[in-house]
């Protein structure tokens, strides 16, 4: 019997969501505030609605006689619209509004890993009161992470001695911070880590969880990683599932942390049913934990759906009714490389409203895929917005293999002030960040 299930959002994540519950024959009803014209071909039905507007998507949801819900952005999670559609019946990919603070409050989610001693967790200070924040910031003789409480789009985080090149300029944007709120009310200030960035993501089930391969995004605009943080603009994967320049015994470090913070959640009372993104950096003590996000990342949701080999719709059962360690999770030995195309000025300020076009049989040819983003629908056009438009990701043997193949496809992709960074899974690269691990653990 063919399984109904509601997809909430409308970008390039959700469309790699949809495809892969397509693929293991679920028929999906999506909701989402743009019209995806890749979501929108494939649905059964889709209704165009804000997506943290819960009495609306409950009402689509009920009306469509859904049976589960995968929810794509972390901004319904915010404000419980896994808790409200539970409550009607439909069993949910996306954790309850109270479990999914290991994402919404980066206080909560420092708090529960030091109250759990939890490996991989940092030094950190979290404050409510700007003063505080700068009579810390004043006193102290490290570099620091200044990081907004909440929410912020995955644009909210800077470096000191990275993106903040002074003590100034450290103090500057923690006030900026409480004057605009960005991410409500609070700073949390990090220890500066040392290493490379990789991202882990899980199923979990309240209990158990289901890993995925190991994925590296690239957040800085421009090539050379230089340039404004992004939402991501691309990212690859190893055929392996590694990557290269990190060890399996630091895999399973990481797998380790995340089983515990989900045990943690469990014995709190807020079993966390759905995906786990771990954000990780590498470094010569191991891996240490960044952030959590809770719910797939976007790239890296491209890159892991394309190659997953087992019926996604099987996995969210079992996260749904707790028994995934019974169910199969598989992914391809392949690897990805996901080269988001953007619209020019993205990160500063975004040319928009543009038409993009993009040749998807020629793109399969290649051994690639297209996933729309943040683009819109408009007679029989297809316009870019402010945000990502479209990701491509190509697949193979190898990462060159892939990079090669994700290339191909991207001559298959036209439209006015568009760019892409062209450098995401490039050997030159990489062996760069493979040296660097060299370096900081010879350091050890």
């Amino acid at each position: 019997m063919t399984v109904k299930v509601l997809v909430v959002g409308g970008g390039g994540r959700e469309h790699a969501i949809v495809r892969a519950l397509v693929r293991s024959g679920a028929e999906v009803y999506a909701a989402m505030k743009n019209r995806n014209p890749g979501i929108a071909r494939a649905a059964k039905e889709f209704a165009l609605v804000k997506e943290t507007d819960v009495p609306k998507v409950t009402e689509f949801a009920l009306k469509a006689g859904v049976e589960m819900a995968v929810i794509g952005p972390e901004s319904p999670l915010e404000v419980g619209l896994t808790d409200t559609l539970v409550e009607d019946g439909i069993g949910c990919v996306g954790p309850s509004k109270a479990a999914a603070r290991i994402e919404t409050s980066k206080s909560f989610a420092r708090a529960l890993l030091k109250k759990h001693r939890i490996p991989g967790n940092i030094e950190f200070h979290t404050f409510d009161d700007a003063l505080e924040a700068k009579k810390f910031i004043m006193e102290t003789d490290k570099d620091v992470a200044v990081k907004p409480v909440g929410l912020t789009g995955g644009k909210g985080v800077k470096i000191q001695g990275e993106h903040l090149k002074s003590k100034d300029e450290v103090l500057e944007y923690v006030r900026e911070i409480f004057e605009k709120n960005i991410g409500g009310a609070g700073v949390v200030l990090e220890e500066r880590l040392q290493g490379e960035e990789f991202t882990l993501q899980a199923f979990c089930d309240g209990r158990s969880i289901a890993t995925m391969p190991l994925v590296q995004d690239h957040k800085r605009a421009f090539e050379g990683d230089v340039g404004p943080n992004t939402g991501g603009m691309g990212s690859y994967s190893s055929e392996d599932h590694l990557l290269p320049f990190v060890e399996k015994g630091e895999v399973e470090a990481a797998k380790e942390t995340m089983r515990r913070t989900v045990r943690a959640l469990a014995d709190e009372g807020f079993p966390y049913r759905g995906v786990l993104y771990g954000q990780f950096m590498l470094t010569a003590d191991g891996p240490k934990v960044i952030e959590f996000n809770a719910r797939f990342g976007d790239p890296e949701a491209m890159n892991v759906l394309s190659v997953m080999s087992s019926s996604f719709v099987e996995a969210s059962q079992g996260i749904i009714d707790g028994t995934l360690s019974t169910k199969r999770v598989e992914f391809a030995r392949k690897a990805t490389v996901c080269k988001y195309v953007v619209p020019e000025g993205y990160g500063i300020e975004s040319k928009a409203g543009l038409p993009i076009r993009a040749d998807e049989r020629a793109i399969e040819r290649e051994n690639a895929v297209v996933y729309y983003a943040a683009v819109n629908e408009e007679n029989g056009k297809i316009l870019t917005g402010t945000s990502r438009a479209l990701g491509v990701v190509g697949m193979g043997d190898s990462i060159e293999q892939a990079e090669a193949s994700c290339e191909r496809a991207l001559k298959h992709v036209s439209g006015e002030a568009i760019y892409v960074r062209h450098d995401i899974g490039r050997r030159e690269i990489i062996e760069k960040k493979v040296e660097r691990m060299r370096r900081i653990r010879k350091h050890v």
